[in-house]
């Protein structure tokens, strides 16, 4: 497994499991199929309402604390300090563990501020080994990230060979901020990457699949990415992309796929934001 350090130094896996929209009733055996695959790093979230589910697998799979790297994410509901900090001991109980490795702001709503002053003391106290944010776009990113005073580790963000968020990077790279993708092969209305004529043709040269390309394209870039699959053999599939390298003509190719570089989901939209915040707020 690849890796990269953190602006702190923790050291993350560049490829991870997401539990996006897996079950409570199926996140166990999915958690499980997956660290038995071998994948470490499992993304969860206070809105999964999951977070019990990967407790319990990685619990009972016997591996060592020190070897997982779990990540969840504060949610709209719990924004605020106070509701923070409470929803991050509860999220501890959640997934039976002392610590959590990365912390999130999901939502780029509500009173965020206060929420990274309960993440920052979480972190200073040793509940989290690393904090950041997730779906701050641009010109939020930079707003969040000026005022702070710990600077966000990670930003995830919806990121693939269709979505390729370059615009952010220089940004990002201001203030020594990682990419995490969510969406890493599609979903969410993006569709084509695991049909890539370009992706599969590339893969033919390494015995790869369009989806391994895809993948490898990201960690490639220094970017975490966190498939999901409810199937032990595509997880498998997913997971076997480090024994081999894509060319920079490769790499270059596939830019060439872009369509939307900040992603098909504008999170600044009044009505998506009345939304989440009227729905989940």
């Amino acid at each position: 497994m690849e890796t990269f350090s953190l602006s702190n130094g923790v050291v993350m896996p560049l490829l991870g499991y997401g539990v996006f929209q897996v079950s409570p009733e199926e996140c166990e055996r999915c958690v499980t199929d997956a660290l038995n695959v071998g994948y470490r790093l499992i993304d969860t979230a206070q809105a999964y309402y999951n977070e019990e589910g990967v407790g319990n697998a990685w619990r009972k799979t016997g591996i060592g604390r020190e070897n997982l790297f779990l990540v969840t994410k504060v949610w709209i509901s719990n924004a605020g300090e106070e509701k923070a900090a409470k929803s991050i001991d509860e999220s501890l109980r959640k997934l039976q563990t002392e610590y959590i490795d990365l912390m999130l702001i999901h939502q780029a709503y509500g009173d965020v501020f206060g929420t990274w002053r309960a993440m920052e003391k979480a972190y200073r106290a040793g509940k989290v080994r690393a904090i950041g944010v997730s779906n701050f776009q641009a010109a939020r990113f930079f707003d969040f990230a000026h005022y702070v005073d710990i600077k966000p580790m990670v930003n995830q963000l919806q990121c693939n060979a269709l979505i390729q968020q370059t615009g952010i990077e220089p940004i990002h790279a201001e203030f020594g901020t990682k990419m995490m993708a969510w969406g890493p092969l599609g979903g969410q209305g993006v569709e084509g990457i695991v049909k890539s004529n370009l992706l599969a043709a590339i893969g033919t040269k390494y015995s790869k699949s369009a989806a391994q390309v895809a993948l490898r394209w990201l960690t490639q870039r220094g970017i975490v990415a966190i498939p999901k699959s409810s199937h032990k053999e595509r997880m498998a599939q997913n997971f076997d992309i480090f024994d081999f390298s894509l060319t920079a003509e490769e790499m270059a190719q596939i830019t060439t796929m872009n369509q939307y570089d900040t992603g098909n989901i504008n999170f600044g939209d009044p009505q998506f934001v009345k939304y989440l915040i009227e729905t989940y707020g």
